[in-house]
């Protein structure tokens, strides 16, 4: 089930994307479905929401492994599903795209430690913003899994969480803490946390009472970003439309972690679910680039047959080389940390890790 709520988070980036920010931010064209617009401008909710998915898959993915295992596992899971949609971006975008968007081998080239401005290039795609606050959490819980206090302690690490969240946002406002704890995000990635904690089987008042104290702090957050979204992208946002989603859109990733199963194939739920990091690296910048050489003036027959067109390209991707790549990496890292005595597996024999990833 939460293979297709990251499908529809997608969706509502993609239609935020083509249906209300369009390319506004390289100025080619404000948007590609402008009656769209009044419902499509919320879709950027779609990423926070994703956030908490992040958060319940994440703290599942963690359990039973050792902080090396666990780095091993994500590293081979975005990293090279990341290099291969970027690169197909940039030699579209290099070889096409010329006309309206500008790149660079040497933007290439640092796009490949995935936070290029830190090496003073752009992103090769402006949603990559997003990956990195993932990694910076992937980060976080592998030193807490090194010091062995996740996820034993998470209630004192979700309750410091938020409370350097609210000092930085309020009072604070250090640009290093939004970055280095997610302060614009952190309640949705702990609303995830919680609810892995409720589908293990807790069920405290503690619980849920964090678990309430973090869905706060998520709507605050997506609230307090409409300020800068609005001048951002010259939109107007409803804050109340805006609190809605969110409690709405977190509610339903704890139903649907309630659910074991739903009527469909199981071939067609592992493809919707496999299809929707490639479609997050490919539908913008590379969306843009075919949008554009299909028509100067964007309307709905040509933006619903690029998104199909990107959604055909990210099976592809899925279907045929992320699979290979994430293997073969996922593999080559756990027997390089197998000799060196790194387990990845706790109480696991060393020869399973061969196998067992």
């Amino acid at each position: 089930m939460l293979d297709l709520l990251r499908l529809a988070a997608v969706g509502a980036v993609i239609l935020y994307h083509y249906g209300f920010w369009g390319t506004a931010s390289h100025g080619v064209q404000k948007v590609a479905l402008p009656h769209l617009a009044p419902v499509a401008q919320y879709g950027f909710l779609g990423v926070p929401v994703f956030f908490a998915i992040s958060g319940f898959v994440i703290a599942y993915s963690a359990e039973g492994r050792t902080p090396v295992g666990f780095a091993i596992a994500r590293f081979s899971r975005i990293y090279p599903t990341f290099v291969i949609c970027m690169t197909l971006t940039f030699l579209t975008t290099l070889l096409l795209g010329h006309t309206w968007f500008h790149v660079t081998w040497s933007q290439w080239l640092a796009n490949l430690f995935i936070a290029a401005p830190m090496l003073g290039q752009p992103y090769m795609d402006d949603a990559y913003w997003s990956l990195v606050i993932e990694v910076v959490f992937y980060v976080w819980v592998a030193l807490f899994l090194a010091f062995g206090i996740f996820p034993r302690k998470i209630d004192t690490i979700i309750l410091a969480w938020i409370a350097i969240t609210f000092a930085n946002e309020l009072t604070l406002d250090v640009p290093l803490f939004e970055k280095l704890f997610m302060a614009d995000d952190s309640g949705f990635f702990a609303v995830g946390l919680l609810i892995y904690e409720h589908y293990r089987g807790r069920r405290d008042t503690r619980l849920y009472s964090l678990l309430t104290l973090a869905m706060g702090t998520a709507t605050f957050q997506a609230v307090h970003k409409l300020e800068r979204l609005g001048v951002h992208t010259h939109g107007s946002f409803d804050p109340g439309i805006v609190t809605a989603i969110c409690i709405v859109s977190l509610g339903i990733v704890f139903a649907a972690t309630r659910i074991k199963s739903v009527p469909l194939p199981d071939s067609l739920v592992r493809a919707v679910g496999g299809i929707t990091y490639p479609l997050y690296l490919l539908h913008l910048q590379l969306g843009y680039v075919i949008l554009l050489l299909t028509t100067p003036v964007p309307d709905a027959f040509s933006t619903a047959f690029v998104v199909a067109g990107m959604v055909a390209l990210a099976w592809f991707v899925w279907r045929f080389l992320e699979g290979p790549a994430h293997y073969f990496v996922r593999d080559a890292l756990t027997m390089l940390a197998a000799r060196q005595g790194w387990p990845s597996r706790l109480g696991r024999p060393r020869d399973a890790l061969l196998t067992d990833g």
